[in-house]
C-alpha cells in the first residue's frame, strides 16, 4: 500500500507532535516532515516533497496564505490544506487563491481531518462548514490587498492616520495611499462614508 506523505507546518511543537501521533496511527498515512513557520514551509515542502501539507493558517512569521503562495511557485502541484483554529474570510480566502485545496478547523474529528487529507490528496476541496460560510461571505468583499484590510479595520475602530502608520510601521503618506484605494474600491468618497460602507458588507470583520 502506498502511503499518502503528509508535511505538518504549525508554530507550536504542541500541535506538530499531536498530529504527527494522530497521523501515523493510520495505515495509508505518514508524516514525512514538519516545519515551524511560514518561512521554513517552501524548502521543508521541497526537502520532504509531501503528497499533502497540512497548514496552519496563522502563524507569527509568514502566514498560512503567504506560505501557500512561496510553496506554489516552487511546487505548483502541491496540495495544502489549511488547518486553523480562528482566522478572518479575508485570511482564508487568500490562503484559497494562493491555492489551497481545501480548509478545515482544528476542532474536528480525527476522523474528519483523516477524510479531509485524502481529498486534498486526490485533488477534491473540503471545507470545514462555518470555513465554507465564511469564505461565502467574503465574496461580497472587494478585492482588498491584506495592507488595506488592515488599515481599513484600523479606520473602523477609530484609529487615526498617525496611529495606524505607528501601528503598521508605514509612512503618514503610504497610509494616505492605501485609504484613497480603499476608497475607490468601497465608492465612497471620504473616511465616514468607507466605515459606514465597510460595516455593513457581510464578509468584513473589523
Amino acid at each position: 500500500m502506498k502511503k499518502i506523505r503528509v508535511m505538518i507546518v504549525d508554530d507550536h511543537s504542541v500541535v506538530r507532535m499531536g498530529l504527527t501521533a494522530i497521523l501515523n496511527l493510520e495505515k495509508d498515512l505518514v508524516v514525512c516532515g514538519t516545519a515551524e513557520s511560514g518561512a521554513e514551509a517552501a524548502d521543508a515542502a521541497l526537502r520532504f516533497k509531501p503528497d499533502v501539507i497540512v497548514m496552519d493558517l496563522m502563524m507569527p512569521d509568514m502566514d498560512g496564505a503567504e506560505a501557500t503562495a512561496a510553496i506554489r511557485k516552487t511546487l505548483p502541484d502541491a496540495k495544502i490544506l489549511i488547518l486553523t483554529t480562528f482566522g478572518t474570510s479575508g485570511e482564508l480566502s487568500r490562503a484559497v487563491s494562493a491555492g489551497a485545496t481545501g480548509a478545515v478547523t482544528k476542532n474536528i474529528a480525527n476522523a474528519e481531518l483523516v477524510a479531509a487529507i485524502h481529498d486534498t490528496a486526490e485533488g477534491r476541496p473540503h471545507f470545514s462548514p462555518e470555513i465554507r460560510q465564511a469564505l461565502d461571505d467574503a465574496a461580497a468583499l472587494p478585492d482588498f490587498t491584506r495592507r488595506q484590510l488592515e488599515v481599513l479595520k484600523s479606520i473602523t475602530r477609530g484609529l487615526s492616520n498617525d496611529d495606524i502608520a505607528r501601528q503598521l510601521g508605514l509612512s503618514k503618506t503610504r497610509i494616505k495611499q492605501h485609504l484613497n484605494e480603499i476608497y475607490d474600491k468601497l465608492g465612497a468618497a471620504n473616511r465616514a462614508e468607507a466605515v459606514a460602507i465597510a460595516m455593513r458588507l457581510p464578509g468584513f470583520d473589523a
